[in-house]
């Protein structure tokens, strides 16, 4: 079966999820519904089990596959994200951003401590709203100068799905980069991410 799963359609996959809880169902047209109303697979693998259970035959027996499938997942990509990992490409930084903290539903920021091969070699996660103390570049660089990095980037989440940056995102962006030139330890990049999109100061002229 493994060797012809990628020949399944989508509401083939959830049909399948659907039936891990109730196997003498029949679950094609109620997959089918899923796919339409959340907008393909993965908007079905994203859905809260309140909202999967508001389609007509989907309860809490049969929603446990899909939620079961997803965290096994996402655990998955998590452990095969090594901190060795090599993030030589704006893209994989963006997909290991996204894999990290784009689907948190609360606001996460990020520190990648780089050397000089683009390795990346220390990073660390905070939670809470990016107030002053969370971002400030003490507590920035402290973990850059420990870990002899050759560069940073900083990223944090936007959980309202709004990926521009706000006054106080360019703010903090200015401040880090200025701190940084006095250290001699540049900070590349500061990366907005929600669980679609991203967002880079860089990129965008802000750096």
């Amino acid at each position: 079966m493994i060797s012809g799963f990628t020949g399944f359609l989508d509401y083939e996959i959830i049909e399948l999820l659907l039936t891990l809880g109730t196997p003498r169902k029949d679950c094609k047209q109620i997959a089918k519904e899923a796919i339409k109303k959340f907008k393909g697979l993965g908007g079905v693998l994203d859905s809260s089990l309140e909202e999967l259970q508001k389609i007509k035959g989907i309860g809490p027996s049969n929603a446990f596959g899909i939620k079961l499938f997803q965290a096994v997942s996402e655990r998955y990509a998590k452990e095969n994200i090594t901190p060795k990992a090599i993030l030589n490409s704006p893209q994989k930084v963006f997909d290991f951003l996204q894999e990290k903290i784009g689907k948190e539903k609360k606001e996460h920021f990020i520190i990648l401590c780089f050397d000089t091969k683009n390795k990346l070699i220390f990073d660390e996660v905070s939670i809470g709203t990016l107030n002053a103390s969370l971002v400030h570049p003490r507590e920035v660089f402290s973990k850059a100068i420990a870990n002899n990095a050759s560069y940073v980037i900083v990223a944090h989440n936007h959980p309202s799905g709004d990926v521009e940056p706000s006054s106080d995102d360019i703010d903090t962006t200015k401040r880090l980069v200025q701190a940084g030139k006095i250290l001699g330890i540049s900070i590349v990049d500061h990366i907005i991410v929600t669980k679609s999109n991203c967002f880079s100061h860089s990129e965008a002229g802000l750096i």
